[in-house]
């Protein structure tokens, strides 16, 4: 027997393994099977040279657990060591100080054993002690046993050993007892160790005999060693695709399509990647893309290695060249991340412009819950919009398709304004906003439908895009107003009318959000009153939902415009009952401001050229005298306006019409315009 003392520079490694890898110490199991994979995978290259003569056997890697006793067994018969090769690469471990070590990894989570050779050292997170019997493949070879109790103290012996390679066992501590567990350790294979490459048995098989389950002599093998993924796509059919991904994510709907990735220059890499329905849904499931290196799991979050929007993929990349022991912002700078991460956003592109072309009906049924990803990558990669510009659609409020090109052709003829600049028009929700949808068509213009959640920023993108351009929501202004043709001849009011009817409808709209009455001849057939939102504010506060640095505009009350159309019958007649209920009160008042403010007038004239010490205290007086005349006159005439408006029975109900166009007539006030809408009808 022998005693020693591991050779690392710090005074205790273990301490540091746990405090470095304590939010993650489950990955000890992954660690270890790992190394018992890498030993077998060796036996076979040794045995492939003709180096080994004898038989291979069984190869498979036995993992055990004795609830009981509190171990945990993974057993292989790869090439095993010697005592020679135990005392180096067990014994002698290069690391420099903890403090350098847990300061340049700090903000690593996971999978930094491996890198360091300390794959095996990671037991040392859930164990008490650890023992290594292991026997090599070398002919003459002796049975070496090696244990530790958590300190830097060993011992090791030759013992009796007649199968080769290596059994590592875990006497799991009083804090890590979860881990001495069948289910939890089936449940770490399961989501470690599912794909890797040589067959990984825990337990039995078990089949129902005499009213329970038994075990069988037959092991249970948890993995598939050769995954889809590993194979050409040439030997693979549809239906194993679809397969693969219920079996990935057994609750999930059947993707619209895959890609499978399959390169070894200038890197490896191979993998499979499906197109989730994902409309409406940008609470989008990240990290379903699953990492792994030859085979072993390694992390499902790949934000770092692809691009953001491809994170809403779904699948399976298995890459030996991305560095998975580095710091995120390492991965952010690495040539081969980078290489990578480019030639998986060109692999997608080239996938959807194939079924655009080629598949052109069946990518247009696809399109709602493709079009959130594809806006999503514009938005985000410059690369990706250029080559989205051939397979980007935009769709119709009629549920048509179109390319951009193709519509901007369509569309031009009609949609171009005075100045030149060309109009595109949509919709949000083609229910809510029918009638002014319905306007716009009676125009002859297409209207575009953007729902999806990404659009008020995709809105913003395209207008910086598309050259002379804009986009107009359809229920932002009328119709005529979105898209002006000419100058169009504007009411013909008296003097304050349009102030009087400003006074008259504010009074009766309701009171949480701000209103900016106008008059405007919209012709004899359109609607009364036009209800609309500036595209400004509103595309900003549908922007501000979102986030991004915009969150004061969802702070703001909502603003809407109030267009009066002055050639409608329905607002001539209520011009004609305003003039008749309340032009003697108003004449009056009138009459009152117009001598205020000439007198106003005439004293700012007497005094234009004094200064303010010239001006007499008579003077100021007057001045003063006369403003709080004219507010007082002005608040007569807006309550004579709102007296009017309170006891009209065809300005409430016209702009109650409105109000219910919009979606925002509730609760009493619709109840309001209920009642009265059926004493009207009787």
């Amino acid at each position: 027997m022998a005693n020693g003392k591991i050779g690392v520079t710090t005074e205790n490694i273990f301490p540091v393994i746990k405090k470095f890898l304590y939010s993650n110490h489950e990955i000890f199991l992954r660690e270890l099977v790992a190394n018992a994979v890498d030993a077998t995978q060796k036996m076979k290259a040794v045995a492939g040279k003709g180096d080994f003569k004898g038989e291979l056997g069984d190869l498979t890697i036995h993992v055990d657990v004795d609830e009981k006793a509190g171990t945990i067994k993974i057993t292989d018969r790869g090439i095993g060591m010697t005592r020679e090769e135990v005392d180096k690469y067990i014994n002698q471990i290069a690391f420099s100080s903890a403090g350098e070590f847990l300061e340049k990894y700090k903000d690593q989570l996971n999978n930094i054993i491996g890198h360091f050779g300390l794959g095996f050292y990671s037991s040392f997170m859930v164990s008490k002690s650890v023992k290594i019997e292991t026997l090599s493949w070398k002919e003459g070879a002796k049975g070496v046993e090696w244990l530790c109790d958590g300190s830097p103290e060993y011992k090791m012996e030759e013992v009796e050993r007649s199968d080769r390679g290596t059994t590592i066992t875990l006497y799991i501590d009083d804090e890590s007892k979860e881990f001495a567990s069948k289910a939890k350790i089936r449940e770490l294979l399961d989501k470690y160790c599912k794909f890797m490459p040589v067959p990984i048995a825990c337990g039995k098989e078990q089949e129902w005999k005499d009213g329970k389950y038994v075990d069988t002599d037959k092991d249970k093998i948890i993995n598939d060693t050769a995954p889809l993924w590993a194979k050409a796509p040439s030997e693979i059919k549809d239906e194993e695709y679809l397969d693969f991904y219920r079996k990935l994510y057994p609750m999930q709907e059947d993707p619209l399509f895959y890609i499978h990735l399959n390169v070894d220059y200038p890197f490896n890499l191979t993998g499979i990647l499906y197109f989730p329905k994902i409309k409406d849904r940008m609470d989008i499931a990240k990290n379903k893309i699953q990492l792994y290196c030859n085979q072993m799991f390694v992390t499902d979050s790949v934000e770092n290695i692809v691009p953001d929007f491809l994170t809403l993929l779904y699948g399976v990349i298995d890459s030996p060249d991305i560095p998975l022991n580095v710091s995120r912002s390492y991965l952010q700078e690495d040539s081969n991340v980078k290489k990578i991460s480019t030639y998986i956003t060109r692999k997608v592109a080239d996938r959807l412009e194939e079924i655009s072309k080629n598949e052109h009906e069946a990518y247009e049924k696809k399109w709602d819950n493709l079009k959130l990803f594809i806006e999503y990558g514009m938005l985000s990669d410059e690369k990706f919009y250029e080559r989205a510009l051939k397979f980007a659609l935009f769709k119709t409020t009629d549920g048509k398709f179109f390319k951009y090109d193709d519509f901007k052709k369509l569309i031009e003829p009609e949609q171009t304004d005075k100045n030149k600049k060309l109009v595109y028009l949509y919709a949000t929700d083609p229910v809510a906003q029918y009638s002014y949808i319905e306007a716009a068509k009676n125009k002859g213009y297409q209207v575009l439908l953007f729902d999806c959640q990404l659009d008020a920023h995709f809105v913003n993108l395209l207008e910086s895009k598309f050259h002379d351009s804009s986009f107009a929501r359809v229920d932002a202004d009328s119709i005529d107003n979105l898209i002006e043709k000419e100058n169009r001849e504007k009411p013909q009011l008296q003097e304050n009318e349009e102030t009087d009817l400003s006074f008259a409808f504010t009074s009766i709209l309701p009171k949480d959000a701000n209103y900016h009455i106008k008059a405007d001849n919209l012709g004899v057939t359109a609607a009364p009153i036009l209800i609309t939102q500036s595209e400004f504010m509103r595309r900003y506060r549908d922007m501000s939902a979102l986030g991004g640095g915009l969150n004061f505009y969802g702070q703001m009350p909502d603003s809407y415009t109030v267009v009066l159309n002055c050639e409608n019958p329905l607002i001539k007649k209520l011009l004609d009952e305003k003039h008749n209920q309340t032009s003697s009160r108003i004449d009056e008042i009138n009459a009152k401001l117009t001598a205020a403010k000439s007198a106003l007038d005439e004293l700012a004239n007497k005094t234009k050229d004094k200064k303010d010490e010239e001006i007499s205290t008579a003077e100021k007086d007057k001045k003063e005298s006369l403003n709080k005349e004219i507010d007082a006159l002005s608040e007569q005439r807006k309550e004579v306006m709102e007296k009017f408006a309170a006891g009209n029975v065809l300005i409430k109900q016209i702009t109650d019409l409105a109000l219910l166009s919009n979606n925002m007539l509730k609760g009493k006030e619709l109840n309001d315009f209920v009642n009265r809408s059926l004493e009207i009808l009787k």
